[in-house]
């Protein structure tokens, strides 16, 4: 069906709400083919997309297509799956609490128990709700850390990861079928709430994550010690990290924290920020403020569902300094495999997981303790379906995992990136450097001269709408067809190509055990990398850029050179 007469279709079923009939005759010719002419997909990690009117958008109809296609998944599975039911939490954005119990209410009217919370949550504790309550599936309301215009609608599975490819390809045929979003029925919510098919939960939920959290700090005595007064600045950015991570800290002994009570508040236009992502230094701005005036060690911040940290460290100067994902990863790694081998407790077959685009610093650090690195695909269910593997098998112990995108999970009572669990380790590390004289900018420092200077840098270019999804297309096809054979005058040792699922060398070509994914990754000599990359919930394409230098001007030197030759390809 056209653009034109899909368009239509909405603007002609009288029962439309009167904002989205407003937004409809608003529409110029381009807006409307850019909101009509596909449907939001779902990829690693869901749909996202501009809150609005169309089927390219996110709104009340697109998301209960998706909860119809979800019930109807769960309908060939059997009455006792019915009963298990669904977990579902949201964030602070605009129409997250709608989206969030339309949902139920599409489940309800198939029967279908849904759990809602009663308020904004984070991802991870939706995860850990999934696993707590022994649903068969969950649904989180966020778009992460996009600005305001965005919202999202995540899938989880049994296990609290988000939704495997079998299951999420089922699911995607069922929501296809779908001819008519105006035709999905909802029970009704009140009548649901009192026969209990929807139950809203709250308070219990928070306190279990916080037993199981517990967990999650290794050397009680040292945050007793240096941990107390150490003086930490933290920002919610407006979403629900201020639910939980308060709590989490001072339950774990840290007295002196200090937060940015003006992103305390939930905000869906984020109004204190150009954007509510804790990767860019200037979603900082209040906290240095604020850590400035206090003398803080460390700043962190947590995007508005909580499952990415940001973290800013003091220097020697008294400036904060913006650590990278991949800084934060590694920090993190060579903690926790000292504070375990210092104490006797590493087991022998320890295990990291990381995505295949984040740095090789921290498989150096792990392979030093003798722990096992494991690389997966983009997306944190891969690293979930690794956890499961080794409690399956009982042949690795999982220490930790994490995606250069500012996702970490120390604890797998969680099965997704868990940003609470990520400010408990921070400031625990904070504290050991502290007890050492140190800062973690020494921290940094100490891992760079003991394993050498990694540095890395990734490059989202968006493309949007029709166009820019054939352009993405094209940039990734010269890549795959006509790509270039040397990067800063450096040979390609190994082109991998994850959707041929081939790795080519000199020697020959090698099969990859990961499942076909549209990425490829180029290998230099001097062990430097660059893989490209679609999102898989946005319209952007990535270029991670990774080397390996004899100082960090050196290798930051060298991603200067890449980053020119990558932009001069694809123009």
């Amino acid at each position: 069906m056209a653009y034109q007469e899909t368009y239509q279709k909405w603007f002609d079923y009288a029962e439309l709400p009167a904002y989205l009939r407003e937004e409809l005759l608003a529409m110029d010719e381009k807006t409307k083919e850019d909101a009509f002419y596909t449907n939001l997909e779902f990829g690693t990690a869901g749909m996202r997309g501009y809150i609005g009117a169309g089927t390219n958008r996110i709104n009340i109809y697109v998301v209960r297509q998706a909860t119809e296609g979800l019930a109807k998944l769960i309908e060939t599975k059997g009455e006792a799956v019915k009963k298990r039911g669904v977990a579902i939490a949201y964030d602070s954005r605009h129409f997250s609490p709608e989206f969030a119990f339309e949902s139920a209410q599409v489940l309800a009217q198939h029967g279908i128990k849904a759990y809602v919370f009663e308020s904004l949550r984070p991802t991870p504790e939706l995860s850990f709700a999934v696993r707590h309550l022994g649903t068969f599936a969950g649904i989180m309301v966020t778009a992460s850390h996009n600005p305001a215009p965005f919202n999202g609608y995540k899938v989880y599975g049994e296990d609290g990861g988000q939704m495997p490819p079998s299951d999420a390809d089922a699911l995607t045929d069922f929501i296809r079928a779908i001819d008519d979003p105006f035709a999905i029925e909802l029970a009704d919510l009140e009548e649901s709430k009192a026969s209990g098919l929807i139950e809203v939960i709250g308070e219990a939920v928070d306190a279990e994550y916080l037993k199981e959290v517990k967990g999650v700090n290794i050397n009680q005595k040292l945050i007793d010690d240096y941990g107390k007064d150490m003086k930490i600045v933290y920002t919610p950015l407006h979403g629900t990290g201020e639910m939980l991570a308060r709590r989490a800290l001072a339950q774990a002994g840290f007295e002196s924290v200090q937060v940015v009570e003006a992103q305390a508040v939930p905000d869906a236009d984020f109004s204190t920020v150009k954007s509510p992502n804790p990767e860019n230094q200037e979603a900082f701005s209040l906290a240095e403020e604020l850590g400035r005036q206090v003398d803080a060690d460390v700043l962190v911040a947590t995007d508005p569902d909580a499952d990415r940290l940001g973290v800013e460290i003091r220097q020697a100067d008294g400036s904060y300094k913006n650590l990278s994902g991949n800084q934060i990863g590694a920090i993190i790694a060579k903690y926790i495999l000292e504070a375990h081998k210092t104490a006797g407790t590493l087991p022998a077959n320890a295990a990291l997981c990381k995505s295949i685009v984040s740095t090789e610093l921290v498989t150096k650090i792990a392979e030093s303790y003798g722990a096992t690195m494991f690389n997966v695909l983009t997306g944190f269910k891969f690293i979930a379906e690794k956890i499961q593997e080794f409690e399956d098998h009982h042949n690795h112990t999982y220490m930790f995992g994490f995606e250069e995108s500012f996702g970490y999970l120390i604890k797998p009572f969680v099965r997704d990136k868990d940003a609470i669990q990520a400010v408990l380790i921070v400031a625990e590390i904070a504290a050991y450097y502290r007890s050492r004289g140190l800062t973690l900018a020494d921290g940094i420092e100490e891992i760079y001269k003991e394993y050498g200077y990694f540095a890395e840098k990734t490059i989202s270019v968006t493309l949007s709408g029709v166009d820019g999804a054939a352009e993405i297309k094209k940039i990734m096809d010269k890549f795959r067809d006509n790509g270039p054979n040397q990067f800063n005058a450096t040979a390609i040792a190994k082109t991998e190509d994850f959707q041929a699922q081939t790795a080519t060398t000199a020697a020959g070509v090698e099969k990859l055990t990961t499942p076909p994914s549209n990425v490829l990754k180029y290998t230099l000599t001097d062990d430097s990398w660059i893989a490209v990359r679609p999102s898989g919930t946005e319209p952007k394409i990535k270029f991670y850029i990774a080397t390996v230098g004899n100082s960090l001007a050196d290798a930051e030197s060298k991603i200067a050179t890449i980053e020119k030759e990558i932009n001069d390809f694809i123009s």
